[in-house]
Formats: C-alpha cells, structure tokens, sequence
C-alpha cells in the first residue's frame, strides 16, 4: 500500500490529484479546513489549517495512526488575491504568509519521521509566480519566492535521504480560484485543470528511476498579465 499526503485537498487542483491517487491505488490523507464530500474506502479527509503550528501537528498525528511511511508528499495549499501593492492590507499580506510560506515550512517540520529515504517523493505545486513577478500580486509573489526558498534549502538538508523532489511551475490554470478576479483576465489563455494533471499525472507514474526537479508549463499563449 502507498500513502500519499495532500494538503489542500478540498477543491481546485487538490481536488482533482487527490481523487486522481486515489483511483491509482494510493491511500490519499487529504487535509484542508473545510473537508469534502469525497468518500473513497482508501481516503481519510482530515482537519487541517496549514497556517496553525497545532493543526499540523495534530494531522500528523492523525496520520501516523495508520502508518509512519508516507511515498508521497502533495505540498498544495495555498492562497492567491488580487491587489495592488499599495491598496493591499498588512493583513492581507500576512495571510499570504502564513499559508503559502510558513505552512509548507510547518509542513515539512512535521514529515521527516514519516520519510521512506530512497523513495518518498514530494511535489509542490508552485507557480511562475515563484519565479516570474506579476504585477498586482505582491503578495502572492513574495510568498511563493519564499516557499521556493524553503524547498531549495531543505533538499540539500535532507540529500542523504535520497529523496525526489518536483517543483512544477504552471501559468495560471482556470480553477474557481479566479471567479472572485473579475474579468479582466481571459481564462481561454488559462491552462485547463486536465492540461495540469496530464502533467501531474505523468511525473508521478514515471519511473522512480527518472528526476523531475523543476517543470515550467504555461498555455501556448505564454505568461497571463
């Protein structure tokens, strides 16, 4: 049995790799704040708020009751608004923090007990945005740059546990994320959810011989601005 932890596994994107695991025979410990009506005999929706030091601990609790070996980390949540920098709330600001920097650090704080060294694999959904400043998104930016740092850190203070790592940095994917946006931006220049998980889904049945560390796909119009 393979166990695959992911976080922010209640819509959007964490939605559909969670059920997407599922249906390839992985026992899938999905957390986020506001559960799902997927049931599955091989799913476990467990309270999670990736910003609280405490939830994240107890998730790992939860999880360490069914098993200590995890192959396959989901790092997922994570927030995205609109603003200019100058309108934005301190706030605002923080939150972005909290949940896309400070929770993948608590994250992974709280999984090295849980590492299969030579095999666990673990996946961060980022963005071009980790890479690639976009105006009106300050926030967004400063705290995908900053997750991005945590995880070039901690691959070289976990390198003996031979472990895979993958960054994938799509462009903008047309999710209910950006129902709240407004208009401004066209979403037929938006990847598709299916067009993400053609990705997700080849990297993660790929040979365990074979090393994805970062992966950059945007629609063929290029980057959204």
């Amino acid at each position: 049995m393979k166990c695959a932890i992911v976080t922010g596994s209640s819509s959007g994107l964490g939605l559909e790799i969670t059920k997407s695991l599922i249906y390839s025979g992985y026992t899938v410990f999905g957390g986020s704040r506001s559960g799902t009506d997927l049931e599955h005999e091989n799913f476990y929706d467990v309270e999670l708020d990736i910003t609280s030091e405490e939830s994240v601990e107890e998730f790992f609790e939860t999880v360490r009751e069914f098993t200590s070996d995890v192959h396959l980390v989901i790092n997922n949540a994570g927030i995205c608004e609109m603003s200019p920098l100058v309108e934005m709330s301190m706030e605002a600001f923080e939150l972005h923090l909290a949940t896309n920097t400070v929770g993948p650090f608590l994250l992974f704080k709280n999984l090295e007990s849980f590492l299969i060294p030579g095999e666990t694999h673990i996946i961060s959904i980022l963005s071009t945005a980790s890479q690639y400043g976009y105006p009106n998104v300050s926030a967004y930016n400063a705290s995908k740059f900053g997750q991005l740092g945590i995880i070039q850190s901690l691959k070289k203070e976990w390198k003996d546990h031979k472990l895979r790592f993958t960054n994938l940095f799509p462009g903008a994917i047309d999710t209910p994320l950006w129902d709240k946006m407004g208009p401004k931006f066209g979403r037929d220049k938006m990847l598709k959810t299916s067009d993400f998980m053609s990705v997700f889904n080849f990297i993660v049945h790929a040979p365990s011989t074979i090393q994805f560390p970062e992966i950059t796909f945007l629609h063929r119009d290029g980057y959204l601005e």
